[in-house]
């Protein structure tokens, strides 16, 4: 972690990311789930490529106690096909080609469960990991300023082909068998904001490379409780097919509010961050939030009873004022608290929201410059300060939620919101032997500026077990944003935004022309 300047009361240390040329086209919605993409279509019109290959890496998964986790997987493809989604462990000291299979799941458009078990405990030297050959540096095991860089006993990768790669969600669950967290892709840039040490003593951020070369990673942070004392931190090396875990609770000690932005300077990684009251409870995870916006959208807020504290950052040296607008069943309003922000720039805050107890909604945020945010509200698994939701792009295409609870398990609602124009949306579920293809829909309509929640179930002829649903917009629909809220016992144990699992994604016009192409000297 790198020492920031005196000074600068929490200032974040920008680190400039690279961006993949998919993102950079197609925009957020397929840069949250970066995948390979096929064959196209002719020259001269606008045409789509379909993904053809897709990876994600679960942080939890082969670890041991309460952090101990299954893979839950589902794959809604546009047409039947043959592909493959190969379960790998992450290794703790990094190796150049992937580690032996431990699950491979063949079958598209069906629930997916595979167990993993622990994992073999890393080998680490006194002073922290053992460096991989050729891995261009300390792969961690140091201490600087407070933070540990060690290995991790877990973790997995999935790789994903042809149909399997299409439409693809992959979560963990927590050992009873609870959807905990999605399983992200590979990136270069990320974000993460929610509350401090003063309400989760152990934050701890977890590194995973799915590549076969060493990644170097940035972390910057931004606090309410002033500037973060530290040595200078010249990155961290993650080795190829490796995972590795910060905590981070020393360095960001007596903080009420954090934001993490994690980029890259070589290689890509995916990022997970854990949040937990003590070492003997698995805490929760928190998703990560859509990159700084003017414009943001966050989904999911449950109709529970109970506090919303809104997280907000505003990275950037300019001052903010931001305006709250609750989408509700009601209509859009702004709420009590929600009028009148006013933030300085390279700053974080809890905005209290009391009048949102009990509404059911997303939380639409507009700022005069870029920031990104969160919410929690009451609940969340054991140990953790509360269940949260992150601020997430439109559902594209499609979204799938890969394992619902049903019957004694739990139950899982789908808040669905439509900020602008009028949406519509398609719902169609699957279980482990009953498949997407030929279900009826359940078509839900949801008026412009309102939210409307829909409770999802198993297929009428399936049991009552965990189960997967894919959610489509229609045509013609305007944007929806889709947060699943996911409760047992009475208490919201998590919520997950749903976000676009891709078959194909659109191509640019192209010329049949070499007119572009110089002739060299």
């Amino acid at each position: 972690m790198s020492r920031l300047p005196g000074g600068a009361r929490g200032r974040l240390l920008s680190v400039g990311a690279v961006v993949a040329g998919l993102a950079a086209v197609y925009g957020a919605g397929t840069a949250g789930h970066p995948a390979t993409l096929g064959s196209s279509t002719q020259l001269g019109q606008a045409s789509q490529a379909a993904v053809s290959s897709a990876i994600r890496a679960c942080p939890s998964p082969g670890s041991t106690g309460a952090t101990a986790a299954s893979v839950v997987s589902a794959a809604a493809p546009e047409a039947a096909g043959q592909g493959s989604a190969v379960v790998t462990r992450l290794s703790a000291v990094g190796s150049a080609a992937p580690g032996a299979a431990v699950r491979t799941v063949t079958t598209p458009n069906v629930l997916s469960w595979s167990a993993i078990s622990a994992a073999p405990a890393p080998r680490v030297k006194a002073a922290g990991v053992k460096t991989p050959p050729g891995g261009g540096g300390s792969s961690g095991g140091s201490s600087s300023g407070g933070v540990t860089t060690a290995p991790s006993r877990g973790g997995v990768m999935v790789q994903a082909s042809g149909a399997m790669a299409q439409g693809l969600e992959v979560e963990q669950t927590s050992p009873g068998g609870l959807v905990t967290g999605q399983c992200p892709a590979p990136g270069t840039d990320f974000w993460f904001v929610g509350p401090g040490v003063a309400s989760a003593a152990r934050i701890e951020l977890y590194l995973m490379n799915t590549d076969g070369q060493s990644a170097d990673v940035q972390v910057s942070a931004l606090t309410d409780s002033g500037p973060l004392l530290g040595s200078s931190d010249t990155g961290i090396a993650v080795p190829p097919h490796g995972m590795v875990v910060q905590s981070l609770g020393n360095l960001l000690r007596s903080s009420r509010v954090v934001a993490l932005h994690v980029s890259t300077s070589v290689g890509r990684v995916a990022v997970a961050v854990r949040e937990t009251k003590s070492a003997a409870d698995a805490g929760g995870w928190l998703p990560a939030a859509q990159r700084p916006s003017t414009s943001l959208v966050i989904p999911g807020l449950p109709g529970a009873a109970g506090s919303r504290d809104l997280y907000i950052v505003v990275p950037g040296s300019g001052n903010a004022q931001i305006k709250v607008t609750a989408v509700t069943a009601k209509g859009s309003y702004q709420p009590t608290g929600g009028n009148g922000i006013d933030l300085a720039g390279d700053s974080v805050v809890a905005v209290r929201l009391p009048s949102l107890s009990s509404v059911a909604a997303a939380i639409k945020i507009s700022s005069t410059v870029p920031m990104t945010a969160a919410i929690m509200v009451p609940g969340g698994a054991a140990g953790s300060p509360g269940a949260i939701s992150a601020a997430a792009p439109p559902v594209s295409e499609q979204g799938v939620a890969a394992g619902n609870p049903a019957g004694a398990a739990g139950s899982a609602d789908l808040v669905i919101s439509a900020p602008g124009k009028a949406a519509t949306v398609r719902i169609v579920a699957a279980t482990s032997k009953i498949s997407f293809s030929g279900q009826a829909a359940t078509i839900v309509n949801v008026a412009a500026g309102h939210t409307v929640v829909a409770r999802i179930k198993p297929p009428r002829n399936g049991k009552a077990s965990d189960f997967s649903v894919e959610v489509t917009p229609t045509a013609g629909s305007g944007p929806v944003y889709v947060g699943r809220v996911i409760t047992s016992g009475g208490v919201v144990r998590s919520i997950l935004p749903l976000t676009s699992a891709l078959t194909w994604v659109p191509l640019p016009a192209t010329r049949d022309s070499l007119a572009a192409v110089g002739t060299g000297s």
